[in-house]
């Protein structure tokens, strides 16, 4: 391959949102173009889906990683170990053993982690990513995502393992950069989700974490320049960072209503966000109840759910959303039993939830929402490909 081709690179940063990129200075001499972009309902396990795909989550079938279904669970072989005392197995270390004890034993190729939720209930629910969403099959419903296009066409591309570390994922893109090979490459930092989940938008780290962003994608930028005559450079991430404020014990307040979990109802407590599925008659009436006494949040109705994109016919992820206001927390959760810095998945249309795009070129249409970044890179890719097939 000659220096004559394009190279197209979209860097993704885990959290990295526009109430971040706004107040520091990135790359400000590479791109010329910088904007805020609307997320989606939900949390990367929602996000990145979408980004892949370029589909909101009611088509690629991705909203959360727990959804009620005991005839499918495969945590059947857990259940005993609720009757365990909790200061051992709600401990992280011996989770995170289960987990990955799991994913081996059946064969699971995506994020998996069991998390908090409670062993006595976990039988009653199944896991929505199983499957590596990188790979071709890896989204439930089969929807292609921006890696199938490249190959269904044969156009050579480069990705990141989002199990390793973020400078190897680095090292891995300069290498291939280097060969002259690829026309597409997607670099993939989870890091900064980490540290403001930790520490917040306004932590002490952030400074030096984004300064490491900046001076590795400049040495991207360069080698790609030196080894390719065009490059575009889109830089996006999933999701905004809110500072939490206070803390919500949802789950103490369901309790009062005087319902029996598995028989009645049915519930998956996420860090912002409770999902409830109705299995009595009084189960409804009684839950709502409760959830309109709770000021820190709010039901969402089916024009809610119609909007923001992830109204599922079949009910699959809850007959009943309650998503809580920006900055409270569901605490405990079936994510956690202690309060955080950070945390996203609030509504996505809030400041704290805006996410980014940034670019070295202005995109003839630019991205509004996290759909729109699958079209971008893959007319990127057509249009150096196009350009050539025309000037050979």
């Amino acid at each position: 391959m000659s220096q004559s081709k394009k190279i197209t690179i979209g860097v993704f940063i885990d959290a990295f949102g526009w109430d971040i990129l706004k107040n520091h200075s990135f790359l400000d001499d590479i791109l010329i173009t910088k904007k805020p972009v609307e997320s989606v309902l939900g949390y990367s396990a929602t996000c990145v889906p979408t980004i892949l795909t370029g589909k909101v989550p009611q088509e690629h079938g991705h909203l959360s990683f727990y959804f009620y279904s005991p005839k499918t669970s495969p945590f059947k072989c857990l259940r005993p170990l609720g009757l365990l005392p909790k200061s051992i197995v709600n401990r992280g270390r011996v989770r995170n053993l289960i987990s990955k004890i799991l994913k081996k034993l059946y064969g699971y190729t995506g994020y998996f982690q069991i998390y908090n939720m409670p062993f006595k209930y976990i039988h009653l629910f199944d896991y929505s990513e199983k499957n590596d969403i990188y790979e071709r099959g890896g989204i439930n419903n089969g929807t292609p995502t921006i890696f199938d296009f490249m190959r269904d066409r044969s156009i050579p591309f480069h990705k990141s393992d989002w199990r390793k570390d973020e400078t190897v994922n680095f090292n891995a893109l300069i290498s291939e950069l280097k060969k002259k090979e690829i026309r597409f490459a997607y670099l993939y930092w989870a890091q900064m989700d980490s540290i403001l989940h930790d520490e917040t938008k306004d932590g002490s780290h952030i400074p030096a974490k984004i300064k490491w962003y900046e001076d590795r994608l400049r040495k991207a930028y360069e080698t790609a320049r030196e080894n390719y005559e065009t490059v575009e450079l889109f830089i996006f991430s999933d999701h905004g960072m809110c500072t939490i404020t206070e803390d919500c014990d949802l789950m103490k307040q369901i309790e009062t209503a005087g319902l029996e979990f598995g028989k009645d109802y049915v519930a998956v407590y996420d860090s912002t966000m409770a999902r409830f599925w109705f299995l009595s008659d009084k189960a409804r009436p009684a839950i709502e109840a409760v959830l309109k006494k709770e000021t820190r949040g709010r039901i969402l109705i089916d024009e809610d759910l119609k909007r923001y994109h992830c109204h599922f016919a079949d009910r699959k992820y809850g007959d009943l959303f309650f998503l809580m206001h920006p900055g409270k927390l569901i605490c405990p959760s079936h994510m956690g039993e202690k309060t955080i810095g950070g945390m996203h998945g609030y509504d996505p249309t809030s400041t704290d939830a805006l996410a980014i795009f940034a670019s070295n070129i202005k995109p003839e249409n630019l991205p509004q929402k996290l759909t729109d970044h699958f079209k971008i890179m893959a007319d990127s890719v057509l249009s150096g490909l196009e350009t050539e097939k025309a000037s050979a």
